[in-house]
């Protein structure tokens, strides 16, 4: 599993050792988002390296490896805008360190997307044959990735799926996405920044959900195929922001609007015609979902006390215009 040690890739993980009892090879370059912490309580072979490094996915493949499942990216749009070097680097050069990798060895190769390959949406649903059209670094580097992998199938016959999922949130998000930032702000008393009028629009997926989602494909899947993967509630942002502050116990005067991000996408929403024609099913509807994820970081305060301290600090305080705490 190529960034197993992140947020979703983690929880496919666990999934996966817990429920199937794979063995799995967890590669992972351990950077701000990829912790050892997220699987702490797994027993994995780690090896700590970048996706875009031959040495290493030679390393993690070593023997008896059946596929590779790549989670490994650089996620949040914010750094993107900021660093887009990093995401080219990890997205376009790594996906083809893997794919010639897997292409070597003749094993299954599964690519894992998001929606924002589709760019921004006023009404309907994405499906797999909406054409691309990404509106960030991050979005554009990750629809790149995907188009090298359709070519891998067209030109090697290399057996490849792509699954692209919408929002994630749940256990072990790293606090600079929406759903943890405003949590950990509400449960601390910090103000809650809410970019533009907070109306952007999401569909919003479970991480475990997701997990059983990308775990379908990979058993059921056809190879050469594409699946959406979409959460089963779609929420605005603002909207969030509230369920959150009412979870949590803290007061609305917490909120406070900040500068839009340059290119916010004003909405997203996946249809998952393909993969339910697989058996899967979302199971966590976002209000029962979202009360267990307060619940989590309510009670893991040992995972995230640490990072909102240093490298955390100084890059709320670029993205914000503010410390936290003052």
């Amino acid at each position: 599993m190529c960034g197993g040690a992140g947020f979703i890739g983690s929880n496919f993980v666990r999934l996966r050792v817990r429920e199937h009892g794979d063995e799995v090879v967890v590669l992972d370059k351990l950077t701000y988002a990829g912790r050892r912490e997220n699987l702490h309580d797994l027993d994995v072979a780690l090896v700590a390296g970048g996706i875009e490094e031959p040495d290493k996915v030679e390393q993690a493949l070593g023997d008896g490896v059946d596929a590779i499942v790549n989670f490994a990216a650089e996620t949040h749009v914010d750094r993107s805008i900021t660093q887009p070097d990093a995401f080219v680097r990890t997205h376009a050069l790594g996906t083809y360190v893997l794919l010639e990798a897997a292409r070597r060895r003749g094993l299954r190769y599964l690519q894992v997307s998001t929606d924002e390959v589709y760019g921004s949406i006023e009404q309907g649903s994405f499906t797999e044959a909406s054409p691309l059209n990404p509106s960030s670094p991050y979005s554009a580097t990750k629809a790149g990735a995907d188009l090298l992998v359709a070519s891998y199938t067209h030109t090697y016959g290399l057996q490849t799926l792509i699954c692209r999922g919408s929002n994630n949130y749940g256990p072990y998000q790293y606090p600079e996405k929406l759903i943890p930032l405003m949590i950990l702000n509400a449960l601390r008393g910090d103000p809650l920044p809410v970019y533009g009028d907070g109306m952007q629009v999401r569909n919003w997926l479970y991480v475990q959900d997701f997990a059983r989602g990308i775990g379908d494909v990979l058993t059921h899947g056809t190879p050469g195929e594409t699946y959406n993967v979409g959460g089963p509630d779609e929420c605005a942002n603002l909207d969030v922001v509230h369920r959150i502050l009412a979870l949590t116990g803290a007061d609305e005067s917490l909120i406070e609007y900040v500068t839009d991000r340059p290119g916010h996408d004003r909405r997203y929403s996946l249809g998952s015609q393909k993969v339910r024609a697989l058996g899967w099913r979302p199971q966590v509807r976002f209000d029962d979902g979202l009360a267990r994820t307060v619940d989590w970081y309510r009670d893991n305060t040992w995972w995230w006390e640490p990072i909102r301290s240093g490298d955390y600090l100084q890059y709320y305080r670029r993205q914000y215009g503010r410390s936290l705490g003052a």
